[in-house]
């Protein structure tokens, strides 16, 4: 079977669907004229994912207003003076605040994983976001007759709900992105934050059993957004101990950007759990130049020789446009770097004999 490889998530959107967003936004445009856009999209994302050789696909979050809001798109009781994330480059992005309970999603994954299914021949992959992000909705001060414990039930609840859904629905794999794991440490150095957001989403976790645990994956990275990250400087080794505490059977680990890759797969083999498999990242998508299949096979190369390669897998660092306004990646160099991660990884695996 050679070595896995899967994409992480979100491609950038072709510029006849962020001109549809717009005029949609605009008033210029129906629901059933978007939907249609929207549709479009999708069918050329994976049709173009499949040709690139990719044996897992995404819908590429092409409908998706963010890999983190598409639960709360258009969900009432919110306010927009929420929890702010700065990049390194300046920006920022602001999440919108809880301002009532109970907290319920508008919107469940599943809709874009059975619309993805219709167009691709091969197996789908469907990303949900990570409980313990969407807890930051949440104020510090409170909602007076809503208290923090009721609201983490509730989202314990419908964050089930969204990954049971998916596998009812044929997911190849459910990947739980988690890039607030490592930003934690920056916002809490003691890492109070992040056992916090570890036990929140075990919380989830424990809920299914070992066969569904072995489809579920949770993916890590310093987050990307215009070029740009939020916490590529938090130490890595203050992470991954706890992130391998999660109760999921497959880790996606962003790799291909860190300064000291070798250091890092070191803190991997030894804390990674013994039936867990690791999916380390073999393309950047901020480097706006492509990999060569030759680069990707040598990466895997090098985590081959921390881990044994059965339990190896590869992708992407992050998802090429998690946020759907985010141009700052071309629709044709995120499709280069796929096929350099696919071709390299086969080449990785012709060289391991796997």
């Amino acid at each position: 079977m050679g070595i896995p490889t899967e994409p992480i998530g979100s491609i950038p959107r072709p510029a006849e669907l962020l001109a549809a967003v717009q005029a949609h936004a605009e008033g210029g445009l129906s629901d059933a004229e978007l939907g249609e856009a929207g549709g479009r999209a999708v069918a050329d994302t994976i049709q173009r994912l499949e040709e690139a050789g990719s044996p897992v696909v995404t819908d590429g979050e092409q409908t998706k207003p963010s890999f983190l809001t598409y639960p709360i798109a258009g969900l009432s009781g919110l306010a927009p003076d929420g929890a702010v994330i700065p990049f390194a480059d300046g920006h920022t992005r602001q999440l919108p605040r809880l301002a009532a309970g109970p907290f319920r999603y508008a919107a469940r994954a599943e809709t874009y994983l059975r619309a993805a299914r219709e167009h691709a021949s091969v197996p789908v992959k469907q990303a949900v976001i990570a409980p313990s992000a969407l807890s930051l909705l949440y104020p510090a001060d409170g909602i007076d007759g809503y208290p923090t414990k009721e609201f983490l039930d509730d989202l314990a609840s419908e964050a089930e709900a969204d990954i049971r859904a998916c596998l009812d629905a044929g997911a190849h794999a459910v990947q739980l992105d988690f890039t607030e794991g490592r930003l934690s440490l920056k916002l809490d150095p003691s890492g109070g934050l992040l056992d916090d957001f570890v036990a929140l989403n075990n919380q989830v976790l424990e809920r299914f059993g070992d066969e569904e645990r072995a489809r579920i994956g949770v993916h890590t990275c310093p987050g990307g957004d215009q070029d740009s990250t939020h916490s590529l400087d938090v130490d890595y080794a203050g992470l991954l101990p706890k992130l391998f505490q999660l109760r999921a059977g497959n880790f996606y680990v962003q790799l291909a950007s860190e300064a000291d890759p070798e250091r890092v797969l070191a803190v991997i083999a030894e804390h990674l759990p013994a039936d867990a498999r690791v999916f380390v990242g073999v393309t950047d998508p901020i480097d706006p130049r492509v990999e060569t299949p030759e680069e990707v096979r040598d990466r895997v190369l090098a985590a081959a020789r921390h881990l044994p390669a059965d339990r190896l897998g590869t992708c992407d660092d992050c998802g090429f446009s998690p946020f759907a306004d985010d141009t700052s990646t071309s629709r044709e160099i995120a499709f280069a770097k796929v096929r350099a991660r696919v071709e390299g990884t086969a080449l990785a695996s012709e060289r391991l004999g796997v």
